[in-house]
Protein backbone atom coordinates (compact mmCIF):
# COMPACT_ATOMS: atom_id res chain seq x y z
CA UNK A 1 0.00 0.00 0.00
CA UNK A 2 1.63 3.40 -1.31
CA UNK A 3 2.38 5.63 2.19
CA UNK A 4 3.09 8.75 0.50
CA UNK A 5 0.29 11.38 1.03
CA UNK A 6 -0.32 14.73 -0.73
CA UNK A 7 -1.08 16.91 2.72
CA UNK A 8 2.87 17.26 4.36
CA UNK A 9 1.75 19.09 7.16
CA UNK A 10 -1.66 19.47 8.09
CA UNK A 11 -2.73 22.76 8.89
CA UNK A 12 -3.74 24.64 12.40
CA UNK A 13 -7.31 24.54 12.36
CA UNK A 14 -7.80 26.76 14.79
CA UNK A 15 -5.47 29.36 13.40
CA UNK A 16 -7.33 29.04 9.99
CA UNK A 17 -10.71 30.14 11.47
CA UNK A 18 -9.01 33.04 13.68
CA UNK A 19 -7.93 34.44 9.73
CA UNK A 20 -11.45 33.61 8.78
CA UNK A 21 -12.95 35.51 11.61
CA UNK A 22 -10.71 38.42 11.03
CA UNK A 23 -12.06 38.27 7.06
CA UNK A 24 -15.39 38.52 8.13
CA UNK A 25 -15.11 41.38 10.63
CA UNK A 26 -14.08 43.40 7.67
CA UNK A 27 -16.25 44.76 5.17
CA UNK A 28 -15.61 42.82 1.64
CA UNK A 29 -12.19 44.06 -0.01
CA UNK A 30 -13.77 45.03 -3.66
CA UNK A 31 -11.27 45.88 -6.43
CA UNK A 32 -11.52 48.98 -7.47
CA UNK A 33 -14.18 50.14 -10.11
CA UNK A 34 -12.13 50.84 -13.20
CA UNK A 35 -9.52 48.11 -12.73
CA UNK A 36 -12.53 45.86 -12.45
CA UNK A 37 -13.91 47.19 -15.49
CA UNK A 38 -10.84 46.84 -17.26
CA UNK A 39 -10.69 43.37 -16.75
CA UNK A 40 -14.51 42.26 -17.95
CA UNK A 41 -13.92 44.97 -21.02
CA UNK A 42 -10.68 42.50 -21.58
CA UNK A 43 -12.62 39.08 -21.43
CA UNK A 44 -15.05 40.58 -23.74
CA UNK A 45 -12.03 41.45 -26.20
CA UNK A 46 -10.43 38.64 -25.94
CA UNK A 47 -13.05 35.88 -25.21
CA UNK A 48 -15.37 36.70 -27.86
CA UNK A 49 -16.42 34.08 -29.73
CA UNK A 50 -17.04 32.22 -25.95
CA UNK A 51 -19.38 34.60 -25.36
CA UNK A 52 -21.43 34.37 -28.90
CA UNK A 53 -21.77 30.77 -28.10
CA UNK A 54 -23.44 30.83 -24.67
CA UNK A 55 -25.32 33.53 -25.30
CA UNK A 56 -27.01 31.44 -27.75
CA UNK A 57 -26.84 28.89 -25.34
CA UNK A 58 -29.43 30.82 -23.03
CA UNK A 59 -31.66 29.99 -25.79
CA UNK A 60 -31.56 26.55 -24.87
CA UNK A 61 -29.69 25.33 -21.65
CA UNK A 62 -31.00 26.51 -18.71
CA UNK A 63 -28.42 29.24 -17.27
CA UNK A 64 -26.79 29.04 -20.51
CA UNK A 65 -24.42 26.02 -18.85
CA UNK A 66 -24.66 22.74 -17.83
CA UNK A 67 -22.55 22.33 -14.87
CA UNK A 68 -22.49 23.92 -11.68
CA UNK A 69 -18.62 24.67 -12.05
CA UNK A 70 -18.96 26.81 -14.67
CA UNK A 71 -18.06 30.58 -13.68
CA UNK A 72 -21.09 32.72 -15.31
CA UNK A 73 -19.36 36.27 -14.10
CA UNK A 74 -19.25 38.34 -16.98
CA UNK A 75 -20.25 34.85 -19.00
CA UNK A 76 -19.35 31.36 -19.36
CA UNK A 77 -15.77 30.88 -21.00
CA UNK A 78 -15.96 27.51 -23.70
CA UNK A 79 -13.21 25.41 -23.26
CA UNK A 80 -12.38 23.34 -26.32
CA UNK A 81 -8.84 21.43 -25.03
CA UNK A 82 -7.28 20.33 -22.29
CA UNK A 83 -3.45 19.74 -21.50
CA UNK A 84 -1.53 18.95 -18.22
CA UNK A 85 -1.90 21.78 -16.48
CA UNK A 86 -3.68 23.99 -19.07
CA UNK A 87 -6.92 24.63 -20.42
CA UNK A 88 -7.80 26.66 -23.77
CA UNK A 89 -10.89 28.36 -25.00
CA UNK A 90 -12.50 29.19 -28.33
CA UNK A 91 -10.52 32.37 -29.03
CA UNK A 92 -7.14 30.17 -28.78
CA UNK A 93 -6.39 31.96 -25.18
CA UNK A 94 -4.33 29.99 -22.43
CA UNK A 95 -5.09 28.97 -18.59
CA UNK A 96 -3.46 28.08 -15.87
CA UNK A 97 -6.24 25.12 -14.51
CA UNK A 98 -6.96 24.95 -11.12
CA UNK A 99 -10.57 23.66 -11.26
CA UNK A 100 -8.99 20.52 -12.72
CA UNK A 101 -12.60 19.05 -13.65
CA UNK A 102 -13.26 19.52 -10.34
CA UNK A 103 -10.45 17.64 -8.86
CA UNK A 104 -10.48 13.82 -10.53
CA UNK A 105 -7.36 14.72 -12.62
CA UNK A 106 -4.38 14.23 -10.36
CA UNK A 107 -2.50 13.51 -13.21
CA UNK A 108 -3.31 16.86 -14.59
CA UNK A 109 -5.58 16.75 -18.13
CA UNK A 110 -5.80 14.36 -20.43
CA UNK A 111 -2.98 12.36 -20.28
CA UNK A 112 -1.74 10.65 -22.75
CA UNK A 113 -1.38 7.26 -21.53
CA UNK A 114 -4.74 7.19 -20.12
CA UNK A 115 -6.29 9.11 -23.36
CA UNK A 116 -4.11 5.54 -25.73
CA UNK A 117 -6.11 3.04 -23.54
CA UNK A 118 -9.39 4.65 -23.78
CA UNK A 119 -8.50 4.72 -27.51
CA UNK A 120 -7.61 0.97 -27.88
CA UNK A 121 -10.32 -0.28 -25.60
CA UNK A 122 -12.79 2.33 -28.20
CA UNK A 123 -11.42 0.16 -30.87
CA UNK A 124 -12.15 -3.19 -29.74
CA UNK A 125 -14.79 -3.61 -27.35
CA UNK A 126 -16.67 -0.19 -27.55
CA UNK A 127 -17.57 2.13 -24.73
CA UNK A 128 -20.41 -0.49 -23.35
CA UNK A 129 -22.17 -3.44 -23.52
CA UNK A 130 -24.31 -3.36 -20.34
CA UNK A 131 -22.48 -6.83 -19.64
CA UNK A 132 -19.30 -7.31 -17.07
CA UNK A 133 -16.39 -6.60 -18.29
CA UNK A 134 -12.43 -7.30 -17.32
CA UNK A 135 -11.43 -3.83 -16.20
CA UNK A 136 -14.54 -3.90 -13.49
CA UNK A 137 -12.62 -6.73 -11.79
CA UNK A 138 -9.00 -4.50 -11.92
CA UNK A 139 -10.22 -1.34 -11.40
CA UNK A 140 -12.33 -3.14 -8.00
CA UNK A 141 -9.34 -5.40 -7.21
CA UNK A 142 -6.75 -2.00 -7.52
CA UNK A 143 -9.40 0.37 -4.67
CA UNK A 144 -9.60 -2.73 -2.49
CA UNK A 145 -6.01 -3.45 -2.28
CA UNK A 146 -4.99 0.40 -1.49
CA UNK A 147 -8.71 1.36 0.87
CA UNK A 148 -8.03 0.72 4.16
CA UNK A 149 -11.86 -0.09 4.68
CA UNK A 150 -12.69 -1.67 1.03
CA UNK A 151 -13.36 -5.59 1.13
CA UNK A 152 -15.57 -4.85 -1.77
CA UNK A 153 -16.51 -2.05 -4.25
CA UNK A 154 -19.58 -1.21 -6.23
CA UNK A 155 -19.20 1.01 -9.64
CA UNK A 156 -22.21 3.50 -10.41
CA UNK A 157 -22.45 7.00 -12.73
CA UNK A 158 -21.90 9.50 -9.88
CA UNK A 159 -20.87 10.60 -6.12
CA UNK A 160 -24.91 11.47 -5.70
CA UNK A 161 -25.60 7.99 -6.65
CA UNK A 162 -23.30 6.52 -4.75
CA UNK A 163 -24.29 8.91 -1.91
CA UNK A 164 -27.91 7.74 -1.89
CA UNK A 165 -26.48 3.70 -2.72
CA UNK A 166 -25.10 4.23 0.54
CA UNK A 167 -27.72 6.38 2.80
CA UNK A 168 -30.10 3.13 2.02
CA UNK A 169 -27.66 0.76 2.66
CA UNK A 170 -26.71 2.16 6.15
CA UNK A 171 -30.64 2.21 7.30
CA UNK A 172 -30.76 -1.51 6.23
CA UNK A 173 -27.86 -2.51 7.78
CA UNK A 174 -29.02 -0.75 11.07
CA UNK A 175 -32.60 -0.64 11.15
CA UNK A 176 -32.48 2.90 11.90
CA UNK A 177 -33.54 5.94 10.24
CA UNK A 178 -31.98 9.01 10.84
CA UNK A 179 -28.51 10.38 8.77
CA UNK A 180 -26.65 13.62 10.44
CA UNK A 181 -24.40 15.15 8.40
CA UNK A 182 -21.60 18.00 8.82
CA UNK A 183 -23.46 21.57 8.16
CA UNK A 184 -22.20 23.16 4.95
CA UNK A 185 -21.11 19.76 2.87
CA UNK A 186 -22.42 18.71 -0.61
CA UNK A 187 -23.26 15.40 -0.70
CA UNK A 188 -25.58 15.31 -3.70
CA UNK A 189 -28.37 16.76 -4.86
CA UNK A 190 -31.30 13.98 -3.91
CA UNK A 191 -34.09 15.09 -2.29
CA UNK A 192 -33.19 13.49 1.31
CA UNK A 193 -29.17 15.48 0.92
CA UNK A 194 -30.33 18.91 -0.15
CA UNK A 195 -30.06 19.94 3.04
CA UNK A 196 -27.79 22.34 5.33
CA UNK A 197 -25.78 22.58 2.16
CA UNK A 198 -22.86 25.29 1.66
CA UNK A 199 -23.18 27.22 4.85
CA UNK A 200 -23.41 25.29 8.24
CA UNK A 201 -26.54 25.41 9.74
CA UNK A 202 -29.04 27.02 7.10
CA UNK A 203 -31.36 23.31 7.37
CA UNK A 204 -34.08 23.22 4.36
CA UNK A 205 -33.15 26.87 2.90
CA UNK A 206 -31.67 25.45 -0.44
CA UNK A 207 -34.38 22.42 -0.67
CA UNK A 208 -37.14 23.76 -3.16
CA UNK A 209 -39.77 21.30 -4.35
CA UNK A 210 -38.35 18.93 -1.78
CA UNK A 211 -41.72 17.86 0.51
CA UNK A 212 -40.18 18.24 4.11
CA UNK A 213 -41.13 13.97 4.69
CA UNK A 214 -38.10 13.66 2.25
CA UNK A 215 -35.43 15.56 4.87
CA UNK A 216 -37.54 14.23 7.93
CA UNK A 217 -34.72 12.22 8.73
CA UNK A 218 -31.26 14.05 7.84
CA UNK A 219 -30.21 15.90 10.26
CA UNK A 220 -26.99 18.46 10.21
CA UNK A 221 -24.61 19.45 12.91
CA UNK A 222 -21.91 22.45 12.89
CA UNK A 223 -18.10 21.37 11.99
CA UNK A 224 -15.72 20.15 14.89
CA UNK A 225 -18.85 20.41 17.27
CA UNK A 226 -18.60 16.95 18.97
CA UNK A 227 -20.87 17.86 22.05
CA UNK A 228 -23.79 18.71 19.63
CA UNK A 229 -23.10 15.81 17.58
CA UNK A 230 -23.33 13.36 20.84
CA UNK A 231 -27.12 15.48 21.77
CA UNK A 232 -28.22 14.54 18.52
CA UNK A 233 -26.99 10.82 18.33
CA UNK A 234 -28.28 10.83 22.10
CA UNK A 235 -32.07 12.00 21.46
CA UNK A 236 -31.84 9.73 18.09
CA UNK A 237 -31.96 7.09 20.39
CA UNK A 238 -35.84 8.10 21.43
CA UNK A 239 -36.74 8.33 17.40
CA UNK A 240 -35.36 5.95 15.38
CA UNK A 241 -32.46 5.99 16.17
CA UNK A 242 -29.05 7.15 14.08
CA UNK A 243 -28.74 4.84 11.14
CA UNK A 244 -25.22 6.97 9.58
CA UNK A 245 -23.14 9.96 10.38
CA UNK A 246 -21.57 10.64 7.07
CA UNK A 247 -18.84 13.77 6.33
CA UNK A 248 -15.88 14.86 4.46
CA UNK A 249 -13.02 13.61 6.28
CA UNK A 250 -11.39 17.00 5.66
CA UNK A 251 -14.26 19.04 6.40
CA UNK A 252 -17.58 20.17 4.55
CA UNK A 253 -17.14 21.87 0.92
CA UNK A 254 -13.78 19.61 0.29
CA UNK A 255 -12.22 21.25 3.30
CA UNK A 256 -13.56 24.59 3.05
CA UNK A 257 -14.49 24.20 6.82
CA UNK A 258 -11.75 22.52 8.28
CA UNK A 259 -12.11 19.88 10.76
CA UNK A 260 -9.51 19.18 13.44
CA UNK A 261 -7.33 16.36 12.71
CA UNK A 262 -8.86 14.11 15.54
CA UNK A 263 -12.01 14.90 14.55
CA UNK A 264 -12.57 12.13 12.39
CA UNK A 265 -11.40 9.77 15.28
CA UNK A 266 -14.04 11.30 17.48
CA UNK A 267 -17.11 10.78 15.21
CA UNK A 268 -15.63 7.23 14.63
CA UNK A 269 -15.46 6.30 18.47
CA UNK A 270 -19.34 8.03 18.69
CA UNK A 271 -20.48 6.05 15.79
CA UNK A 272 -19.51 2.98 17.75
CA UNK A 273 -21.15 4.25 20.88
CA UNK A 274 -24.43 5.06 19.34
CA UNK A 275 -24.63 1.92 16.76
CA UNK A 276 -24.48 4.09 13.98
CA UNK A 277 -22.48 3.47 10.58
CA UNK A 278 -19.66 6.11 9.44
CA UNK A 279 -19.83 7.08 6.16
CA UNK A 280 -17.03 8.49 4.09
CA UNK A 281 -17.28 10.80 1.90
CA UNK A 282 -14.02 10.62 -0.34
CA UNK A 283 -15.45 12.03 -3.59
CA UNK A 284 -12.05 14.52 -3.79
CA UNK A 285 -10.35 12.82 -1.55
CA UNK A 286 -10.25 9.13 -2.51
CA UNK A 287 -6.49 9.14 -4.29
CA UNK A 288 -6.12 12.93 -4.32
CA UNK A 289 -4.63 13.00 -0.95
CA UNK A 290 -3.40 9.24 -1.34
CA UNK A 291 -3.84 6.13 -2.88
CA UNK A 292 -5.15 4.92 0.21
CA UNK A 293 -7.13 8.44 0.48
CA UNK A 294 -8.29 10.33 3.46
CA UNK A 295 -9.27 7.65 5.45
CA UNK A 296 -5.73 6.20 5.14
CA UNK A 297 -3.90 10.10 6.08
CA UNK A 298 -6.29 9.70 9.19
CA UNK A 299 -5.71 6.07 9.79
CA UNK A 300 -9.45 5.98 10.45
CA UNK A 301 -11.90 2.84 8.77
CA UNK A 302 -15.10 3.99 8.09
CA UNK A 303 -17.97 1.53 7.65
CA UNK A 304 -19.24 2.75 3.77
CA UNK A 305 -16.83 5.06 1.60
CA UNK A 306 -18.12 7.22 -1.34
CA UNK A 307 -15.97 7.59 -4.17
CA UNK A 308 -16.75 9.42 -7.38
CA UNK A 309 -14.42 11.55 -9.72
CA UNK A 310 -11.01 10.05 -9.88
CA UNK A 311 -12.55 6.39 -10.36
CA UNK A 312 -13.44 7.15 -13.98
CA UNK A 313 -10.05 9.45 -13.90
CA UNK A 314 -12.10 12.35 -15.45
CA UNK A 315 -14.03 10.24 -17.81
CA UNK A 316 -17.85 9.81 -17.36
CA UNK A 317 -19.98 7.84 -15.07
CA UNK A 318 -17.73 8.46 -12.03
CA UNK A 319 -18.79 6.76 -8.56
CA UNK A 320 -18.72 3.84 -6.37
CA UNK A 321 -19.62 2.58 -2.81
CA UNK A 322 -17.11 0.72 -0.79
CA UNK A 323 -17.07 -0.92 2.50
CA UNK A 324 -16.49 -4.40 4.48
CA UNK A 325 -17.78 -7.63 2.75
CA UNK A 326 -20.70 -8.14 4.90
CA UNK A 327 -22.21 -4.83 4.33
CA UNK A 328 -21.60 -4.40 0.35
CA UNK A 329 -23.20 -8.06 0.03
CA UNK A 330 -26.54 -6.13 0.01
CA UNK A 331 -25.77 -4.50 -3.42
CA UNK A 332 -25.24 -7.52 -5.20
CA UNK A 333 -25.88 -7.18 -8.51
CA UNK A 334 -27.28 -9.46 -11.67
CA UNK A 335 -30.19 -11.67 -12.12
CA UNK A 336 -29.51 -13.98 -9.61
CA UNK A 337 -30.50 -11.26 -7.02
CA UNK A 338 -28.90 -11.38 -3.43
CA UNK A 339 -28.81 -13.69 -0.44
CA UNK A 340 -30.20 -11.04 1.58
CA UNK A 341 -32.03 -8.29 1.63
CA UNK A 342 -30.88 -5.62 -1.03
CA UNK A 343 -30.01 -2.68 -1.28
CA UNK A 344 -31.66 -1.90 -4.81
CA UNK A 345 -29.03 0.21 -7.00
CA UNK A 346 -28.88 0.43 -10.99
CA UNK A 347 -27.45 2.37 -13.79
CA UNK A 348 -27.15 1.21 -17.21
CA UNK A 349 -23.81 3.35 -18.04
CA UNK A 350 -22.47 2.15 -14.38
CA UNK A 351 -19.37 0.75 -14.83
CA UNK A 352 -19.20 0.84 -18.22
CA UNK A 353 -15.58 -0.33 -20.32
CA UNK A 354 -14.30 3.09 -20.66
CA UNK A 355 -14.80 4.71 -17.35
CA UNK A 356 -13.19 1.59 -15.66
CA UNK A 357 -10.47 1.64 -18.47
CA UNK A 358 -10.26 4.75 -17.86
CA UNK A 359 -9.90 4.77 -14.12
CA UNK A 360 -7.55 1.93 -13.35
CA UNK A 361 -4.85 3.19 -15.77
CA UNK A 362 -5.59 6.59 -14.21
CA UNK A 363 -4.85 5.00 -10.45
CA UNK A 364 -1.88 2.69 -11.91
CA UNK A 365 -0.54 6.00 -12.76
CA UNK A 366 -0.93 7.98 -9.68
CA UNK A 367 0.74 5.26 -7.97
CA UNK A 368 3.42 4.57 -10.16
CA UNK A 369 4.11 8.40 -10.75
CA UNK A 370 3.61 8.98 -7.14
CA UNK A 371 1.26 11.65 -8.67
CA UNK A 372 -0.78 12.09 -5.18
CA UNK A 373 2.55 13.57 -3.33
CA UNK A 374 3.69 16.28 -6.19
CA UNK A 375 0.11 17.58 -6.43
CA UNK A 376 0.51 18.55 -2.75
CA UNK A 377 4.18 19.68 -3.10
CA UNK A 378 2.13 22.36 -5.78
CA UNK A 379 -0.46 23.04 -3.75
CA UNK A 380 1.97 23.62 -0.72
CA UNK A 381 3.81 26.11 -2.95
CA UNK A 382 0.51 27.96 -4.17
CA UNK A 383 -0.31 28.46 -0.73
CA UNK A 384 2.87 29.61 0.54
CA UNK A 385 3.53 32.11 -2.19
CA UNK A 386 -0.65 33.42 -1.82
CA UNK A 387 0.13 33.91 2.07
CA UNK A 388 3.34 35.82 1.70
CA UNK A 389 1.80 38.09 -1.00
CA UNK A 390 -1.65 38.81 0.85
CA UNK A 391 0.99 39.72 3.82
CA UNK A 392 3.15 42.03 1.35
CA UNK A 393 0.12 44.06 0.37
CA UNK A 394 -1.91 43.43 3.96
CA UNK A 395 -4.92 41.84 2.79
CA UNK A 396 -7.38 40.20 5.02
CA UNK A 397 -7.98 37.29 2.61
CA UNK A 398 -6.63 33.55 3.79
CA UNK A 399 -5.15 30.79 2.03
CA UNK A 400 -4.46 27.10 3.33
CA UNK A 401 -4.21 23.89 2.31
CA UNK A 402 -4.71 20.05 2.49
CA UNK A 403 -2.27 19.01 0.27
CA UNK A 404 -3.14 19.62 -3.56
CA UNK A 405 -6.96 21.27 -2.40
CA UNK A 406 -6.23 24.33 -1.86
CA UNK A 407 -8.27 27.38 -0.57
CA UNK A 408 -7.87 31.06 -1.29
CA UNK A 409 -10.88 33.07 1.08
CA UNK A 410 -11.35 36.61 -0.44
CA UNK A 411 -14.96 37.31 -0.12
CA UNK A 412 -15.66 34.57 2.29
CA UNK A 413 -18.89 34.15 0.76
CA UNK A 414 -19.94 30.61 2.57
CA UNK A 415 -18.33 31.94 5.82
CA UNK A 416 -21.45 34.76 6.69
CA UNK A 417 -23.35 33.63 9.91
CA UNK A 418 -27.01 32.62 9.47
CA UNK A 419 -29.11 34.66 11.94
CA UNK A 420 -32.90 34.42 11.07
CA UNK A 421 -33.86 37.19 13.02
CA UNK A 422 -31.72 39.15 10.89
CA UNK A 423 -32.45 37.00 8.07
CA UNK A 424 -32.44 40.35 5.64
CA UNK A 425 -28.74 41.79 6.91
CA UNK A 426 -27.78 38.22 6.07
CA UNK A 427 -29.15 37.98 2.96
CA UNK A 428 -27.82 41.02 1.99
CA UNK A 429 -24.36 40.82 3.18
CA UNK A 430 -24.31 37.48 1.39
CA UNK A 431 -25.47 39.27 -2.07
CA UNK A 432 -22.43 41.52 -1.40
CA UNK A 433 -19.74 39.16 -0.76
CA UNK A 434 -20.84 36.44 -3.62
CA UNK A 435 -20.50 39.96 -6.04
CA UNK A 436 -17.29 40.35 -4.85
CA UNK A 437 -16.43 36.71 -5.37
CA UNK A 438 -17.70 36.84 -8.79
CA UNK A 439 -15.30 39.95 -9.72
CA UNK A 440 -12.51 38.36 -8.32
CA UNK A 441 -13.24 35.12 -10.09
CA UNK A 442 -13.15 37.26 -13.41
CA UNK A 443 -9.97 38.95 -12.59
CA UNK A 444 -8.32 35.97 -12.34
CA UNK A 445 -9.52 34.70 -15.57
CA UNK A 446 -8.64 37.48 -17.10
CA UNK A 447 -5.12 36.92 -16.03
CA UNK A 448 -5.37 33.50 -17.59
CA UNK A 449 -6.14 31.30 -14.05
CA UNK A 450 -9.29 29.25 -13.73
CA UNK A 451 -9.91 28.49 -10.03
CA UNK A 452 -13.10 27.10 -9.10
CA UNK A 453 -15.29 30.57 -8.22
CA UNK A 454 -12.69 32.24 -7.46
CA UNK A 455 -11.90 30.60 -3.79
CA UNK A 456 -10.46 26.92 -4.36
CA UNK A 457 -8.31 25.16 -6.57
CA UNK A 458 -6.83 21.76 -7.01
CA UNK A 459 -3.24 21.29 -8.20
CA UNK A 460 -1.91 18.37 -9.96
CA UNK A 461 1.30 16.11 -10.63
CA UNK A 462 1.46 18.66 -13.82
CA UNK A 463 2.04 22.03 -11.80
CA UNK A 464 5.73 22.34 -12.16
CA UNK A 465 7.40 25.02 -10.27
CA UNK A 466 7.44 26.81 -12.94
CA UNK A 467 3.51 26.67 -13.76
CA UNK A 468 3.57 27.57 -10.06
CA UNK A 469 5.01 30.63 -9.90
CA UNK A 470 3.75 31.97 -12.90
CA UNK A 471 0.40 31.39 -11.36
CA UNK A 472 1.61 33.31 -8.54
CA UNK A 473 2.71 36.78 -10.88
CA UNK A 474 -0.62 36.45 -12.38
CA UNK A 475 -1.86 36.68 -8.39
CA UNK A 476 0.21 39.39 -7.79
CA UNK A 477 -1.20 41.50 -10.88
CA UNK A 478 -4.12 41.46 -9.17
CA UNK A 479 -3.81 41.73 -5.51
CA UNK A 480 -0.94 44.49 -6.46
CA UNK A 481 -4.33 46.48 -7.83
CA UNK A 482 -6.81 45.64 -5.00
CA UNK A 483 -8.39 48.75 -2.59
CA UNK A 484 -6.09 49.77 0.79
Amino acid sequence: MASSFSISEYHNTDEVYAQLKNLMAQPPRHLPKPVLDAYVAQIEKTCAKSKVMTTEAMNYIPGGVQHNLAFNYPFPIVFNKADGPYLYDLDGNRYIDFIQAGGPTVLGSNPAIVREKCIELLNTCGPSTGLFHEYELKIAKMICEHMPSVDMFRMLNSGSESVIAAVRTARIITGKKKIIKVGGAYHGWMDQMVYGIRIPGTGRFESHGIPRAYTSHTQEVYPNDLGQLERTMQLNVLRGGTAAVILEPLGPESGTYPTQKNYNKAVRELCDKYGALLIFDEVVTAFRVGMSGAQGYFDIKPDLTVFGKVVAGGYPSAGGLGGKKEYMEYLAAGLGGAKKKQSKVGGTMAANPLSCVAGYYTLVEIEKQNACEKAGRAGDRLTKGLQEMMKRYDLPFVAYNQGSICHLESAGTLFVKINYLKILKVLAEIKERKQMMEEMGAAYTAEGIITLAGSRMYTSMADTDEVIDDALNRFDRVFSKMKK
